[in-house]
């Protein structure tokens, strides 16, 4: 068997992965994204992996890599369908509703003149999200016709086409904390509650991780937006709304786990290697 880890970093996932590979006695060769070189007219050293699992922290190089590896022929986790899929917040909206997962309301717009429409529609508090990011980066909390003014004509003059699609979302009275589920394959494996006093609950961001009970409920809504992104390994982040119960946010195509280890209890590196051993096998 052999496997290729193509990263960034080798952050303490990375390290915990690599571990969990080596109790299987499997070797892994791990790859940076920073300094590989890819002929895509000869790809044939690739071919001798089995599968290639991706942890770019870029979402464009994580992209690009499971791409070539589609064009070299070799199994990858997760497909690049997945990460387009789960990396565009409309995408993974678009795709949640369409497979009638429950998630949020949104509004989308591409002009600031629109946007402070769809904005006043929605009500206040919203929230505005760049449709492409990660970590809580750029998510502004809108309370009042000032604050959206302000973001929507800074947003516009930052001149990024992706800084002129206004993805903007309700905002939930959730209890203080979210939930971020961990789905392997067709199993939500683990759960964790994100607990800040802040509206932003990202573990980055100083959320406390603690474990959650994976209830028939989260199971269901979190394979069911697993599948809805194209499966593999993920992590779906969930909102408990007083009134219409779980709500998809968002979904994770490289999560993160160094916090939910010690929450849950669960060997979720382990749960990940088996599954990138089972994609690997012919």
């Amino acid at each position: 068997m052999k496997v290729c880890i193509v990263c960034s970093l080798v952050r303490p996932e990375e390290k915990m992965l690599l571990e969990a590979f080596n109790r299987r006695g499997v070797a892994v060769d791990v790859v940076d994204d920073r300094s590989v070189v890819f002929d895509l007219c000869d790809l044939s050293d690739w071919k001798r992996y089995d599968v290639v699992m991706e942890r770019c922290v870029s979402q464009s190089r994580a992209t690009y890599v499971q791409r070539i590896m589609k064009l070299a022929g070799v199994r990858t986790v997760n497909r690049h369908e997945v990460i387009e899929n789960c990396g565009d917040k409309f995408i993974t909206t678009q795709l949640l509703m369409q497979h009638n997962v429950p998630t949020t309301r949104v509004m989308m717009a591409f002009t600031p003149a629109s946007a402070l429409e769809a904005i006043e529609r929605l009500g206040y508090p919203c929230v505005l999200k760049p449709v492409i990011g990660s970590w809580g980066r750029g998510v502004v909390r809108v309370n009042d016709r000032d604050a959206a003014e302000a973001v929507v004509s800074l947003r516009d003059e930052l001149g990024g086409y992706a800084q002129h699609i206004y993805y903007i979302q309700e905002l939930v009275n959730k209890p203080g904390r979210d939930i971020r589920s961990f789905v392997v394959g067709d199993r939500t494996i683990a759960a964790i509650y994100r607990t800040s006093t802040h509206w932003i609950t990202n573990t980055h961001l100083g959320g406390k991780a603690s474990n959650c009970p994976v209830t028939a409920e989260i199971d269901a809504i979190s394979v069911a937006a697993a599948r809805a992104v194209g499966g593999g390994i993920v992590a779906v982040d969930l909102f408990e709304h007083p009134e219409r119960g779980l709500l998809v946010n968002e979904v994770n195509h490289t999560m993160e786990f160094r916090n939910s280890v010690p929450a849950t209890g669960v060997d979720i590196p382990g749960a990940m290697v088996e599954y990138v051993l089972q994609v690997a096998q012919p």
